[in-house]
């Protein structure tokens, strides 16, 4: 018993001295791959818990890997946080943007399927011709159909696959088995904007007045676009542009992967 705790106590002191020299050298491929061989096993009990035996398993995984390798460069032991609690919102955040994109959970009808690629499309060619976000009522002109239908649209954009909090899952290399309530649940929000306040000082010199001022908002004062826009006087469409362009810039400045971005 006492050599099996010796082992695994080596073992984790092995990985947190991998990811330290890692953070210092990124290009460093066999240490990283010592890592990813060390947590494959959790990112493929993640995708499982989400894929539920369907095709999209593999794509999981992979989405997952590019969580894991996140947290690989984001961890910071200072905060007195296991690696393990770390990377499991991370990887699960990566695939939840995943499914988010790609996938339907509820039944929408085929309208509104297809108004939804109409709308993106529309948005932007009339945000190139306005030189400014478009306004409900021009969407809806533009594509000659009524503004409830607009917004329905994109309020039904928002409904995609989920998982219940309380499902079960391996959060640590002993086999240790929590649930998704326990990991990000009311503990999650707070580290979640800890990360959101670390990359935003370290970034924030990029970033335009107003873009800074819409970041504010809606990340540390948890203002809605709609709040937001109106705090502003600009449309919710705008900020929604603005505050996507702001994490580009900031994802940019600090070089780490697109698919870091801040919730």
């Amino acid at each position: 018993m006492s050599t099996e705790s010796h082992q695994r106590l080596h073992s984790k002191e092995q990985v947190y001295a991998w990811i330290d020299e890692l953070q210092q050298d990124p290009k460093n491929e066999e240490i990283q791959t010592n890592l990813v061989l060390q947590y494959q096993d959790l990112v493929h009990s993640l995708a499982r818990k989400f894929s539920k035996g369907k095709s999209i398993h593999d794509d999981l995984v992979q989405v997952g890997m590019i969580g894991l390798l996140a947290a690989f460069r984001r961890y910071d032991k200072t905060f007195g946080r296991s690696f393990e609690s770390f990377a499991v919102p991370t990887i699960v955040g990566e695939i939840k943007r995943f499914i988010r994109d790609k996938t339907w959970s509820v039944h929408v009808p085929r309208r509104i399927k297809e108004l939804g690629p109409r709308i993106k499309k529309a948005v932007e060619e009339l945000t190139t011709r306005l030189q400014r976000s478009p306004k409900i009522f021009e969407i809806a002109e533009y594509l000659e159909v009524s503004e409830e239908e607009v917004l329905e649209t994109m309020e039904m954009g928002k409904s995609y696959q989920a998982l219940s909090v309380d499902s079960s899952i391996e959060a640590d290399q002993e086999g240790s088995t929590v649930t998704l309530l326990d990991l990000v649940g009311s503990n999650d929000v707070g580290f979640d904007q800890i990360d959101k306040r670390m990359l935003l000082e370290k970034a924030f010199a990029v970033l335009s007045e107003r873009e800074r001022e819409i970041l504010q908002c809606t990340y540390f004062e948890n203002l809605s676009q709609k709040e937001t826009g109106e705090r502003l006087d600009i449309s919710q469409m705008h900020v929604s542009r603005l505050q996507r362009r702001a994490l580009e810039k900031l994802k940019e400045a600090l070089r780490v992967s697109p698919s870091e971005a801040l919730r």
